[in-house]
């Protein structure tokens, strides 16, 4: 099973392959993937980067025969021609690429491009002869998705993980896939007989710094104010600044408090999930928060009015921060 299968392929049973999103670590992830399979192992592998290597190398690879197979795996990365800002003189290569690209089945070749960009520039003719001569791969992740996507990737590369330490391993990665992704990495070389479980994920992952400070904040609802105070201590000596720690305090609380008033107008957990973007773990912490609506956003309030009248001066120290978590 290709990872590239775990999303939208306008025409899978292609093998020249655009992998097209603004995420350039997971598009490398699947894209390293792709080209390790095993239908192209007898192929000369060849990586070109246009911004380092120039088109001309370019054109060279897709022209030229391979001196070591009878076929050759092309790797492209940073194609700058897909998008609007290509300056004039590079219009000889941009019309090379075209005569290529617009006869691209006489190629015995496979061709795999990497565009990491938010946009291409649709209305080129280039552009529009490789989205139509390709299969384009849009590997777009809504944060509801992570745990889903990471779950069937694991699974895809002969790995098994349990449902704690995936949700664990969420957790501690913030929901972002990047992050997801490098620590799986750690994961795979300290799993043993390829699964991964809860004490793996424990023993090799980190928390974050968000989480760090998400945990200081989860403590004090809970009315552990000493492990609260400690926390903060810790993150503080460690170097965190109370402007990043009000951050996470008020995105914490603004959580909490919107999934109070979705679940209050009569919305179900899986729906204030799809609505938000936002991990079900998270939705499901908020939910069980014993604080009032009333309470949530007096704590909001004071919250943003500590961090206005930090970056004003009014405060210096970092006290301030302590008596807020005291009376959460």
């Amino acid at each position: 099973m290709t990872l590239l299968s775990l999303f939208k392929n306008t025409n899978n049973s292609n093998p020249h392959t655009l992998i097209w999103g603004a995420d350039d670590f997971l598009n490398d992830y699947l894209a390293s993937s792709y080209v390790k399979e095993k239908k192209f192992i007898d192929l000369e592998h060849i990586s070109v980067d246009c911004e380092a290597d120039g088109l001309d190398e370019l054109i060279a690879s897709l022209t030229e025969s391979s001196l070591f197979s009878e076929r050759k795996l092309i790797l492209i990365k940073n194609p700058f021609f897909l998008t609007a800002k290509v300056p004039k003189k590079f219009q000889k290569q941009i019309d090379a690429l075209q005569k290529i690209f617009a006869n691209l089945q006489e190629i015995e070749d496979v061709v795999i491009i990497v565009a990491s960009y938010e946009k291409l520039d649709r209305r080129k003719k280039l552009t529009k002869t490789i989205l139509k001569q390709f299969n384009v791969v849009e590997p777009q992740i809504r944060s509801y998705e992570v745990g889903a996507i990471t779950k069937a990737l694991i699974k895809a590369e002969g790995y098994t993980i349990t449902q704690s330490a995936l949700q664990l391993l969420i957790e501690r990665s913030d929901q972002v896939m990047d992050t997801v992704l490098s620590n799986y990495q750690k994961l795979k070389m300290a799993a043993i007989d390829s699964k991964i479980t809860e004490k793996l994920v424990l023993q090799n992952v980190d928390l974050s710094l968000a989480q760090n400070i998400f945990a200081i904040l989860e403590s004090a609802l809970n009315k552990n104010y000493q492990e609260a105070v400690d926390r903060l201590d810790n993150q503080l000596r460690e170097g965190t600044s109370p402007i990043q720690l009000l951050a996470v305090f008020e995105n914490q609380l603004e959580l909490i408090l919107i999934v109070k008033i979705l679940a209050k107008r009569g919305r179900s957990e899986s729906q204030i999930v799809k609505e938000l973007g936002v991990h079900p773990y998270r939705v499901k912490l908020a939910l069980k928060n014993r604080l009032t609506i009333t309470k949530l956003e007096n704590l909001l309030r004071q919250a943003i009015n500590l961090e206005f009248n930090y970056k004003n001066g009014t405060y210096h120290e970092n006290n301030f921060l302590k008596l807020f978590v005291l009376n959460v």
